[in-house]
């Protein structure tokens, strides 16, 4: 069974403020980016696309240690970005066995 998760105080935490993004120039934006972000080749957005959250399931799973210390070293939110490769790699597979991608593709 699935562990309830605590409720949050901050409501705004992983949120944009669209207002504040709009008013700002693109120095500003690219002056405040993380680092891992800045000077991106165009090519590298050409596959992006916009998803949205889904509800997650909290269960335990054992990995190499090599490959949680890579997660981790990149900093918090480790959890989500092993989530993320992971969903990349199902959506890969369902294209490519003629299905479509989760329904968090928009």
């Amino acid at each position: 069974m699935p562990k309830a998760s605590k409720p949050s105080n901050r409501s705004s935490r992983g949120r944009a403020d669209l207002a504040r993004l709009r008013r700002m120039t693109d120095t500003e934006i690219e002056a405040t980016s993380p680092p891992e972000l800045r000077n991106l080749p165009e090519a590298f957005w050409q596959g992006a696309r916009v998803v949205t959250p889904v509800a997650k399931e909290a269960i335990s799973i054992r990995l190499d240690s090599d490959v949680v210390a890579f997660f981790r070293e990149a900093g918090p939110r480790y959890q989500s970005r092993i989530n993320a490769v992971l969903r990349s790699y199902v959506d890969e597979m369902r294209l490519q066995k003629g299905r479509r991608p989760s329904k968090r593709a928009v």
